[in-house]
């Protein structure tokens, strides 16, 4: 997994690539981590992401705790197979997909 990263504003933008899961999660966390407390919004931009497990999707759930809500975690760009596992989880619930 990859992570690029960028802040505009309070907007930490996030390009994620390759597998979000148990290995890659903390690795996640730890390079959003410093960030993400000083951000008011976290967009996800999925576009190469393959495969979300339910370790990435308990992360996304613990940063939208931190930002304060569903509207606070956008993810956008996500394949087919990424949103059918947030629509299935119901994590679209949680998170804002785009």
């Amino acid at each position: 997994m990859e992570v690029i990263k960028n802040i505009v504003g309070d907007t930490l933008e996030a390009k994620v690539t390759g597998k979000l899961d148990t290995s890659s999660a903390a690795q996640l966390d730890a390079d959003l981590k410093e960030d993400i407390a000083k951000a008011k919004l976290l967009e996800l931009d999925f576009a190469e992401l393959e495969y979300i497990s339910s370790a990435g999707l308990r992360l996304l759930l613990l940063f939208a705790k931190q930002l304060g809500g569903k509207d606070k975690v956008q993810v956008k760009n996500a394949n087919a197979v990424v949103k059918d596992i947030f629509r299935i989880s119901g994590f679209a619930k949680i998170v804002t997909v785009l």
